[in-house]
């Protein structure tokens, strides 16, 4: 399970961030995006961080998975269409001169600290 490697990356950052911020609060909600089409699963991510995050800064924290869409854009007709798996052709013209421009996303994208 990668999810648990990517927890502990996580928290790490998080660390990383508050340091560079020279902020010392508690830690109460981390935000993350987590593309639908970036292999991770969100329960398996949120299994691994109830598991590693007690004796770290994000103890206590509320983990927050948000799932943007993904989206595929076809170099041929031009389309940009939403889409819910990995697909080699466009799904309105069918040729396979697409590109993936969303869906693969894995950021942190908020600390929540205590005042």
């Amino acid at each position: 399970m990668h999810e648990l490697a990517i927890v502990e990356a996580l928290i790490e950052q998080v660390g990383t961030e508050l340091d560079r911020a020279e902020q010392k609060g508690a830690v109460k909600r981390l935000e993350i995006a987590v593309g639908r089409l970036s292999g991770v699963h969100c329960d398996s991510l949120r299994f691994a961080f109830n598991l590693l995050s007690p004796g770290t800064i994000a103890e206590g924290a509320e983990l927050s998975i948000r799932e943007p869409s993904a989206i595929s854009r076809c170099r041929q007709c031009g389309t940009s269409t939403e889409i819910t798996e990995m697909v080699i052709d466009c799904p309105l013209c069918g040729s396979p001169e697409i590109a993936i421009e969303k869906g693969r996303e894995l950021l942190l994208e908020s600390i929540d600290i205590e005042d």
